[in-house]
């Protein structure tokens, strides 16, 4: 069985039933929740590291079934002999489009035994390279061999990363407390896979915000001869209306878009000074797009 270990720590706004609470004015009090997009409750990410060949055959299976990934790539090392061999620089751009591209160090060093000098120049031209290859902003990291430390952490914050993905899975479906810390839910060749899938997929409690988040590497189902681990999982999370399949640094931006949000001293008017939309339930069944740049009354 799967159990929530801990109570959410996700942004939103609780008040008790409208039927109970009313202003002085006799006017009923709202309840506000924060939403992911279109109004769901749940999301699923994954977090793919290396940069292996057999992200091709992965990406194949996540573009399949609808579910995007976040790959991280070590620029330094795409061009060396290595078995199995890395997706090549020419490829990049075009392989991982509809995905997400992070940072994961230029030569995938265990960086807590390394100067912070070193660290800075290992994410910093890792970040330019993969820039320079996708033609975006690269702003997230998955921690070589799970090595990291809080003078990482602040240093990584301070060279424009976002996130970094940490090895040790917390099975509670919780967004990040620390986006510089953030645990998985599982690996994909957790022995629990499927049933933390069925779980998440069967949890319909929409006053909370879940996320399943799984990790691995490519070349590990080739090692093991289980690729058929991530084609079931895949055909049985894809295509689900009620889950949004995201990206790691879509989440990311996408919670602090909710956190700026600027409710009126009656929770009657909402402003979104972000550029992207951020959802929002009223009381039990109305859902608000606040579009970014927007202020919007929600008794209209």
């Amino acid at each position: 069985m799967v159990t929530i270990a801990r109570k959410p720590r996700v942004m939103y706004y609780f008040l008790r039933n409208r039927r109970d609470v009313r202003r002085k004015d006799g006017r009923i009090i709202m309840k506000i929740y924060i939403c992911f997009p279109e109004g769901k409750a749940k999301a699923l990410t994954m977090s793919y590291d290396d940069g292996k060949i057999q992200d091709e055959r992965l990406i194949e299976i996540f573009n399949k079934h609808g579910i995007k990934g976040t790959f991280n790539l070590n620029y330094g090392l795409m061009e060396k002999e290595q078995d199995p061999p890395r997706i090549p620089r020419s490829r990049i751009s075009e392989l991982y489009k509809n995905h997400e591209v992070a940072t994961h160090t230029m030569t995938h060093p265990t960086i807590e035994r390394c100067p912070l000098t070193m660290v800075a120049e290992e994410i910093l031209e890792d970040r330019k390279g993969l820039e320079q290859l996708t033609g975006k902003l690269v702003r997230g990291h998955a921690y070589p061999n799970g090595s990291y430390s809080e003078e990482i952490k602040q240093l990584f914050r301070q060279l424009g990363i976002a996130y970094g993905r940490v090895v040790p899975s917390v099975p509670d479906f919780q967004l990040p407390v620390d986006p510089l810390e953030w645990h998985p839910t599982c690996h994909h060749n957790d022995p629990q896979l499927m049933r933390k899938a069925e779980f998440f997929a069967d949890f319909q409690k929409k006053q909370y915000l879940k996320l399943m988040y799984v990790w691995g590497h490519s070349y590990e189902f080739d090692n093991d001869n289980n690729w058929e681990v991530i084609e079931k999982f895949c055909e049985y999370m894809g295509g689900r209306e009620d889950i949004w399949y995201a990206t790691n640094i879509e989440i990311i931006d996408y919670m602090e878009a909710a956190k700026r949000l600027r409710f009126s001293a009656d929770n009657e008017m909402v402003c979104n000074p972000s550029a992207q939309s951020v959802w929002i339930q009223v009381d039990d069944g109305k859902y608000v797009e606040v579009k970014g740049g927007s202020t919007v009354n929600l008794n209209d």
